[in-house]
């Protein structure tokens, strides 16, 4: 009798534990499926709202993904493309010798397919400006940056790129061509304005292994893609209350497509490297989620007299000989590379200037990155070759994938005025 009566209870329990799992089960499906149906209603009506006040969002791919870059046409800006940089750095030195490195880039993002949570960020502007300047100071240790942006909203400084000529503005930032050579200008606050003018000294190298400007970055996913690998730079500094005439060489990229970000695109490490042997190196390592390399990583070695050789995957290594963490942001990035390219007999030390050159721009382009001046020593068939480079190194912070719209808005309030959205 005690033997039954224990079964009966135990099974009357069991059915107990059961119908109340099923009652909740069922409950977290509703309110699931009560969520999802929320959020659709929510996302629909940002769209209504959207499409209602600044229109309907554009597909940006026009079938000219993979088309060849044309010069001089792709100089300048293109209206139906989601994203554009044009990127330069150098190394100068003034007439009193004084060196530093400089990062001059300015981006131009078509905002049709991009949202925060629910909320299509076309709604705050399209396209959006965006700029980046950065100045390294070698003999003082010292890394400066400034970073803004424009919708060309009431509260912002004018922006503009021109699609029929290379001319570029952003408030008193502007890079532009005149007689063959660009003219950059920049600004750190009030007391360091930077002015260059730059003329390439080889023909544009176009990247991608077919040498025709198309790099894919994964599969059926590429932008366009080209070089100035080694430009004469000359100009004025302004910067510790005092102006100086500066020579120097630049390098400048120049990007622009539409392409679907992949698991396999998480971040890269890019170097650009001007050799004194009047040679330049190009290499970028793309990862993946899991920090794995990407077989779509690539390069360009470029020869003194202009010829070049795309290189794949296998044809470099990029291994970290050190390491550092920034105290800001917590992120950890290398610091220090062995490059190698055995085709090429090459062997080179990579070192940064300064450990810190990390820029964080989540008020503007919504990421943490690592931008730096380095110094280069190293073989090249057993023979001792010397250089400068710059390097950049993304995705080591991953603020970025959940990204704050007041934020965003609003800047930084040690960084940006109070007063205004986009400045």
């Amino acid at each position: 009798m005690l033997f039954q009566t224990t079964m009966i209870f135990k099974e009357f329990d069991k059915k107990g534990r059961t119908f109340w799992m099923s009652k909740q089960n069922n409950f977290t499906d509703d309110v699931w499926d009560y969520l999802k149906t929320f959020e659709k209603t929510a996302g629909d009506f940002f769209e209504t709202v959207t499409d209602t006040f600044v229109g309907k969002a554009d597909t940006l791919r026009d079938g000219t993904e993979f088309e060849p870059v044309s010069l001089p046409r792709d100089l300048a800006a293109h209206k139906n493309v989601q994203t554009e940089w044009w990127y330069y750095t150098g190394y100068g030195e003034t007439v009193s010798g004084k060196r530093f490195g400089f990062e001059l880039v300015f981006f131009k993002r078509r905002t049709d397919l991009d949202k925060f949570s629910l909320v299509p960020l076309r709604l705050f502007g399209n396209p959006i400006y965006f700029a980046h300047f950065a100045v390294t100071d070698y003999d003082n240790k010292e890394f400066r940056y400034a970073h803004r942006k424009s919708a060309n909203g009431w509260f912002d400084s004018p922006a503009s790129a021109s699609e029929n000529h290379f001319h570029l503005r952003l408030g008193d930032w502007s890079l532009r061509e005149s007689q063959g050579a660009h003219v950059l200008r920049a600004t750190i606050g009030d007391d360091e304005v930077f002015e260059a003018t730059l003329k390439p000294t080889k023909k544009p190298i176009l990247n991608g292994i077919a040498k025709d400007g198309v790099s894919f970055k994964d599969e059926g996913q590429a932008s366009r893609y080209f070089s100035y690998t080694r430009m004469e730079m000359e100009g004025d500094i302004v910067w510790n209350d005092e102006t100086e005439h500066f020579h120097g060489s630049a390098w400048m990229d120049r990007e622009f497509g539409t392409w679907t970000p992949t698991e396999n695109q998480k971040g890269w490490d890019w170097f650009s490297i001007q050799l004194s042997n009047g040679a330049e190196l190009m290499c970028y390592q793309i990862r993946n989620g899991t920090g794995g390399i990407s077989t779509f990583s690539s390069g360009n070695y470029v020869e003194k007299d202009g010829n070049f050789t795309p290189l794949g995957h296998a044809d470099f290594t990029i291994e970290p000989t050190g390491f550092w963490k920034s105290s800001r942001t917590q992120a950890t990035y290398p610091s220090g590379w062995r490059l190698t390219v055995p085709k090429f007999d090459m062997d080179l030390e990579v070192t940064p200037v300064l450990q810190d050159q990390e820029l964080d721009t989540r008020g503007t382009t919504m990421i943490i990155y690592w931008e730096g001046a380095c110094d280069v020593k190293g073989k090249i068939k057993k023979e001792d070759i010397l250089g400068r480079a710059y390097v950049e190194l993304v995705g080591y912070d991953r603020s970025h994938e959940q990204p704050n719209l007041a934020y965003f808005l609003m800047g930084n309030s040690f960084e940006f005025p109070s007063k205004s959205f986009f400045s």
